[in-house]
C-alpha cells in the first residue's frame, strides 16, 4: 500500500497514459491519486500519476502537468499536518494477458474505431496514433478519450481492472458510437437528397428559428403565451381541454409542419370568443322606454315588448331566479321598407346596456355561412355567429338577423335550416359552429330578425319567432320623424344651420302627402334632401342669403310636380270602378277595380296580371251578381248576350289575393245598376258565393293607406273588428268603419243611392 495525496475530479475521468492539468499546490509531492467524483459519490478506482512539471503563476498558484501511470484502488484516509488529505492505495498496474485472448478483440476494436475516425473525418493523423498503440491495456483506455462517453461510462471503463474484460467493455462502447454514427449519416444522407426546395425551406426555418432564439419568440415562448392566453380566457371546460389538445399537438409538430399554421388560426379563433366576458346589463323599462322614444316615433307594439322583455328580466334578477335555456328572446320585426326595422336594433341595444352587430343575410345561400366550414377545407373560417361575437366582445350582444326574409338555398344547403338551432331559445345553448366544432352557448344573445314580408320565411323558422309587425307611419308620425329627425339630419348632411333654413309644418305635411306614398319614410328624406340641396346650392352661389323660409313655391321649384295624387273622386265618379285595399311588400296601397260590358258570347274577360286566387274572386263577384241579380235591383235580362271585363290597374305589378272579392262584386253591381260608388270609400273583405263577407289579413296597413289617399270611410268584414283597436287613435277619430256580414250591406254602404246616366 503506498500514501497518496487524493485529489478528486469532478465530472472528469483521467486514465493511464493521458496527459492532465491541474492547478493546486502539490508541496513535496511527486506523484498523487487522481480519483473521479460525479455528485457526492466518488468512483470505486483512480489513477495514480506523476507530477511531471510545476509552473509558478502570478496569482502564487501552481499549474501542474500530471501524467497518468496506472490504476489504484482507494483505501484508508486520513489528514496530514497540513490538511492535506492522503489515502492508502493499492497499486494496480495492468496485468498483460496472452496474446491468444485479446489478438482478435484487439483487431475488431482498431477496425471500429478507424471506422468511427474515417466517419469523422479524420486527417490520419488519430488512426496512426491508434495503430502506434501495442498495449493491450492503453488501447482499451483510448475508449475514454471519445467525447461521446458519458462521465458514468467512462467511471465503469476505469473500474475494469482485467485487461481482456476492460477491452470488451471498450469494444462495445465503441460500437455502440459507430451504430449511432451510422444512424446520424444515414439521416444526413436522407435529408441532402431530398428536393432542393425542402432543403432550403429546412434551412430557411433554420435559421428563422435562430433568429426567434435571439429575439426571445422561440416556439417555447409561442406556445408558453397560448398557454397563458387559454388560462385567462375562462373557457368552459369542454373548450379548455380542445384547446389544451390542439396546443399540444402544436407543441409536438413544431412550427416546421404546414399544419402548424393551421393549428394557430384555430387557437387564436378559439381565443377570439368572448367566453367568459358579458355586457353588464341595464334593466330599467322606464330607461328603455325614453331611450326607445328618444330615437323613434310610433313602434309602440315593438316598443312594449322590450320593455316588457326587460321587467321579466328585472324581476328574475331582483328574486333570485336564474335564467333558463328558455328564457331567450327572438324578436322579429316584419314590416314594409323604410320604417325603421333595422335602426330599432340599435336602441334596443342602447337601451339595455348591449353591444350590438348587425349581420346582413340577404341574398345568402350558403349554410356554411352560418354554421362555418369544417377545418379539413382549406381557408375555412367559423360562420357569421361566432364573428359576431368577437366583434361584439362579450357574450350577450344584441344580434339582429337583417332581411331574414331573402335568404336563398342552393346545392351548398339551406342557411335556413341553419338558422333553426340558432333561433330556437331550447337548443341555442349548445350551438355547434362547424369550424370550431365546440358547443357555444347562445341562449344570453337577444336577436332581433327583420323581414319585409312574413309569408317568405319558411314555416319552421317562422314558428320559432315572435311576430311584431311594422305597418307604417301614419301622416301625423311621419311629420313628427320628419321634424324631428329626418329634417335636422338632412340639414347637418348638406352642410347648413338648424337657424339658416326654416320649414313650416303644413309645407312638411305637403311634402309627405304630394310626393311621397309609402309605409317607411325613406322617399320622404330623400326629397326633404333634394329640398335642402337646392337650398344649400343657394346659399353657397349667393343668390339667397340666410336665414331661409322654404315656400310652397321653393317646395315646387325643388321637387317639381306632384308625384302622388287623390284621384278616388275622379276614379268613382263613373258607375263600375270602386276602390280596394291591399297589402304590398311596400306597405298598404290602393288599387281601382274597373268593370265593363259588351255585347259578347258570354263570360269574362280578366287582366291586370292578376294571381289565381284573384281570378277565382272576380269568378265568384260575377256568379253572385247573375245569381242575386234580382235582389241587387239589376234586370236578368242584360246578362244575354253580354260578356263582362274586369281590369285592375296598374297592369305592370302582378296581384294575388281573395281580398278584393267585395269590391269587384261591388264593381260588378256598380256597372250593372249604374249607381256610382262613393268616392270616399274604401273597402276589403273576401266574398263567397252565398255572398258572406269573409275576414282578410292586412287591415292596419290598408286603413293606413286609406287615410293617406283621402278616403275617410273603409268596409271591412265583421270579423276584423277587433283589429280596429291597433290603429293610432287619431286615425280613429278621422276615419269611419262599417263592419259587414253579407255583400248586401256592402252595396247598401258603397253605391250611391241614384244612378247617373254613362256618357258614351
Amino acid at each position: 500500500m503506498t500514501r497518496l495525496r487524493l485529489v478528486s475530479l469532478d465530472d472528469t475521468v483521467v486514465f493511464p497514459g493521458m496527459p492532465v492539468t491541474l492547478s493546486f499546490d502539490a508541496g513535496a509531492d511527486t506523484r498523487v491519486f487522481l480519483i473521479p467524483r460525479q455528485g457526492a459519490k466518488y468512483a470505486k478506482a483512480g489513477v495514480v500519476a506523476e507530477i511531471t512539471e510545476r509552473v509558478q503563476l502570478a496569482g502564487r498558484g501552481f499549474a501542474l502537468t500530471l501524467m497518468g501511470l496506472h490504476r489504484g484502488v482507494p483505501g484508508a484516509a486520513q489528514t496530514d499536518r497540513d490538511g492535506r488529505l492522503r489515502v492508502d492505495v493499492e497499486e494496480r498496474p495492468d496485468v498483460i494477458p496472452p496474446p491468444a485472448l485479446t489478438h482478435e478483440l484487439e483487431r475488431q476494436y482498431r477496425a471500429v474505431v478507424e471506422e468511427i475516425l474515417e466517419l469523422r473525418g479524420d486527417d490520419g493523423r488519430l488512426s496512426a496514433f491508434v495503430r502506434s498503440i501495442t498495449n493491450t491495456g492503453a488501447l482499451a483506455d483510448t475508449a475514454g478519450y471519445s467525447p461521446d462517453l458519458t462521465i458514468a461510462q467512462k467511471i465503469e471503463l476505469l473500474e475494469t481492472f482485467d485487461v481482456v474484460e476492460r477491452l470488451k467493455l471498450a469494444l462495445k462502447l465503441q460500437q455502440e458510437r459507430l451504430t449511432e454514427l451510422h444512424l446520424r449519416r444515414r439521416i444526413r444522407d436522407e435529408v441532402e437528397s431530398g428536393a432542393q426546395k425542402q432543403q432550403r425551406e429546412y434551412l430557411l426555418r433554420r435559421q428563422m428559428d435562430a433568429i426567434r432564439k435571439e429575439l426571445g419568440e422561440s416556439d417555447g415562448s409561442v406556445i408558453e403565451e397560448y398557454r397563458k392566453k387559454i388560462a385567462e380566457a375562462q373557457m368552459p371546460e369542454a373548450v379548455q381541454k380542445q384547446a389544451e389538445h390542439e396546443l399540444a399537438r402544436l407543441e409536438r409538430m413544431g412550427d416546421q409542419n404546414a399544419e402548424a399554421s393551421m393549428i394557430r388560426t384555430y387557437l387564436d379563433w378559439l381565443l377570439a370568443v368572448p367566453w367568459s366576458k358579458r355586457s353588464e346589463e341595464r334593466l330599467d323599462p322606464k330607461h328603455a322606454r325614453q331611450v326607445l322614444d328618444e330615437d323613434h316615433a310610433g313602434l309602440d307594439d315593438v316598443k312594449r315588448r322590450i320593455t316588457e322583455y326587460l321587467a321579466v328580466r328585472k324581476l328574475r334578477a331582483e328574486r333570485g331566479l336564474s335564467d333558463t335555456r328558455r328564457s331567450g328572446a327572438i324578436l322579429t320585426l316584419v314590416g314594409p321598407p323604410g320604417t325603421g326595422k333595422t335602426s330599432v336594433g340599435e336602441s334596443i341595444a342602447r337601451a339595455t346596456g348591449r353591444k350590438f352587430v348587425r349581420m346582413s343575410l340577404g341574398g345568402v345561400r350558403d349554410e356554411a355561412e352560418i354554421r362555418g366550414h369544417r377545418r379539413t377545407y382549406i381557408g375555412a373560417l367559423p360562420g357569421r355567429l361566432v364573428r359576431a361575437l368577437r366583434d361584439a366582445g362579450t357574450m350577450n350582444p344584441v344580434i339582429m338577423l337583417d332581411e331574414v326574409d331573402k335568404l336563398g338555398a342552393d346545392w351548398r344547403g339551406d342557411p335556413s335550416a341553419a338558422l333553426l338551432e340558432v333561433l330556437d331559445p331550447a337548443q341555442n345553448h349548445a350551438f355547434q359552429d362547424h369550424y370550431l366544432d365546440v358547443e357555444l352557448d347562445l341562449s344570453h344573445v337577444l336577436f332581433i330578425a327583420t323581414a319585409n314580408v312574413a309569408e317568405m320565411i319558411p314555416a319552421p323558422l317562422l314558428d320559432r319567432m315572435e311576430i311584431i309587425r311594422f305597418d307604417g307611419y301614419t301622416t301625423d308620425e311621419k311629420l313628427t320623424i320628419a321634424r324631428g329627425y329626418l329634417w335636422p339630419r338632412q340639414i347637418e348632411r348638406n352642410g347648413l344651420r338648424m337657424d339658416e333654413v326654416t320649414i313650416d309644418d303644413s309645407l312638411l305635411r305637403l311634402v309627405t302627402t304630394d310626393y311621397t306614398r309609402e309605409a317607411g319614410v325613406r322617399q320622404l328624406e330623400r326629397e326633404l334632401g333634394t329640398l335642402l340641396r337646392k337650398t344649400a346650392t343657394a346659399i353657397a352661389s349667393g343668390d339667397r342669403q340666410p336665414p331661409v323660409i322654404i315656400d310652397a313655391v321653393a317646395v315646387r321649384e325643388a321637387l317639381g310636380r306632384a308625384k302622388v295624387h287623390h284621384e278616388a273622386a275622379a276614379r268613382t265618379s263613373v258607375p263600375g270602378v270602386a276602390t280596394g285595399l291591399a297589402v304590398t311588400g311596400t306597405g298598404g296601397d290602393v288599387l281601382f277595380v274597373e268593370a265593363a260590358s259588351m255585347a259578347g258570347r258570354g263570360g269574362l274577360v280578366l287582366t291586370g296580371q292578376l294571381g289565381d286566387v284573384m281570378r277565382e274572386s272576380a269568378r265568384i263577384a260575377l256568379s253572385y251578381v247573375e245569381s242575386h241579380a234580382a235582389e241587387v235591383g239589376i234586370d236578368e235580362r242584360v246578362f244575354e248576350g253580354r260578356e263582362f271585363h274586369v281590369h285592375v290597374p296598374a297592369g305592370a305589378i302582378p296581384k294575388d289575393g281573395p281580398s278584393a272579392g267585395i269590391t269587384m262584386v261591388t264593381a260588378l253591381a256598380s256597372l250593372l245598376t249604374g249607381r256610382p260608388v262613393k268616392s270616399t270609400v274604401g273597402m276589403t273583405g273576401e266574398v263567397t258565393l252565398q255572398g258572406r263577407v269573409l275576414p282578410i289579413g292586412g287591415l292596419k296597413q290598408k286603413v293606413m293607406a286609406a287615410q293617406a289617399a283621402g278616403l275617410t270611410e273603409v268596409i271591412l268584414p265583421e270579423r276584423n273588428e277587433p283589429d280596429l283597436d291597433d290603429l293610432p287613435a287619431e286615425v280613429r277619430i278621422q276615419m269611419h268603419f262599417h263592419p259587414v256580414k253579407s255583400i248586401e250591406e256592402v252595396l247598401a254602404l258603397a253605391l250611391e243611392p241614384t244612378a247617373v246616366e254613362m256618357v258614351a
